[in-house]
């Protein structure tokens, strides 16, 4: 038992926070600016903290039943955390354009942030690294189909349609999803998945992995995420309000969002890259892209529907040409099977680009 709780530190350190939090909410949203944000900011640090142990633990089932399916829990899991998070400052009346800004966001950070940055860092050490290139061109066309019906497109419906092609969203993103999840674990599992040649290694004593308690880790995870939905209900109000007013672009709250949900992967993938498993990258970069288009869609305009509310989905002209950019290069580096750090850097560049589009509010 004081194993366990060791092992969970994070999650712990994340609940003691929650409790804290709750009865001093008031207190926080009363004391000023400068102490509302300070609030938000640490809250947001027990949440990633918090989102570490999910990923932890979605990292032992995957490892438990091996790729494809490992990847899909791991980005299930991150998409979980966003979704749990949006819905909880949406119902908080945030901007109208957070889902659209997180969506897009979580898209630069997944294919040109996590991406690059592990293709240019595994390049740098092992030169051209192998992966299926089954898995990169159906990852990228389900992308660009996704945010083509869902973020494109609206801005072209009349707003009287708006629930009409809302619902048409909601089953076109159902219908790809349980079409993508066929592929990755039926008869197609083998585009996501590939065969690294065995390496020559020196014969170091290796200590038994120990045994994967599935209920346990399905446990905590579950409870990690309820622990992220409590600390995202008070998060979300102290940072409106330590922003309001600073001039801060409204996507900012939408980065760290997407920040918070892929912060996990970003190490997972770091660790693939540098130990020359490229195939595990692309899964986790593309294979979060598309769960948090084609999951995260339907979730919230379901709750559009519900409340009566519509959400701003549309993209904005910049965010278009970014994306359309992104699935373009992307498209063009994963054609052949083989990353190296020149395509690292295209992606990383166009990351850097985000950012200071980001900053300058566009």
């Amino acid at each position: 038992m004081l194993t366990l709780l060791k092992q969970e530190t994070f999650l712990l350190l994340a609940v003691l926070a929650a409790v804290v939090a709750y009865p001093l909410e008031h207190w926080m949203l009363h004391s000023g600016q400068p102490v509302a944000l300070g609030a938000g900011l640490v809250l947001i640090a027990f949440i990633v903290a918090a989102s570490m142990r999910v990923a932890h633990h979605a990292e032992l089932l995957a490892e438990k039943v091996g790729d494809p399916y490992g990847t899909m829990i791991l980005t299930l899991a991150a998409v979980l955390v966003e979704v749990v998070i949006l819905a909880i400052m949406m119902s908080n009346e945030a901007s109208s354009t957070l889902v659209r800004d997180t969506i897009y966001s979580a898209v630069m950070l997944d294919i040109n942030g996590i991406l690059g940055l592990a293709a240019l860092m595994g390049g740098l050490k092992h030169g051209e690294q192998s992966y299926n290139d089954d898995s990169a061109r159906s990852y990228s066309v389900m992308i660009l189909t996704a945010m083509g019906v869902s973020m494109v497109v609206p801005e072209f419906i009349p707003e009287a349609n708006w629930k009409l092609y809302s619902g048409f969203t909601i089953g076109a993103m159902v219908v790809l999803y349980a079409l993508f999840l066929r592929m990755q674990v039926g008869p197609h599992s083998y585009f996501f998945s590939y065969s690294y040649p065995e390496k020559r290694r020196r014969k170091v004593p290796e200590e038994e992995p120990e045994p994967v308690n599935v209920a346990l880790s399905i446990g905590m995870l579950v409870f990690g995420v309820v622990v992220i939905g409590a600390l995202a209900e008070v998060m979300s109000k102290t940072l409106d309000l330590g922003l309001e007013g600073t001039g801060a672009p409204p996507v900012i709250t939408a980065i760290l969002v997407a920040a918070i949900s892929a912060a996990p992967e970003i190490l997972t993938a770091l660790r693939a890259a540098l130990a020359n498993r490229m195939q595990s990258v692309v899964n986790i970069a593309m294979g979060a892209s598309l769960s948090t288009v084609i999951l995260t869609v339907p979730v919230m305009e379901a709750m559009a529907l519900y409340t009566g509310q519509p959400f701003q989905m549309a993209m904005t002209p910049v965010q278009t040409l970014m994306i359309f950019l992104t699935l373009i290069v992307s498209a063009i580096n994963l054609n052949d099977g083989e990353t190296n750090a020149i395509e690292g850097m295209t992606h990383f560049v166009l990351f850097a680009t985000f950012i200071m589009l980001s900053l300058l509010g566009l």
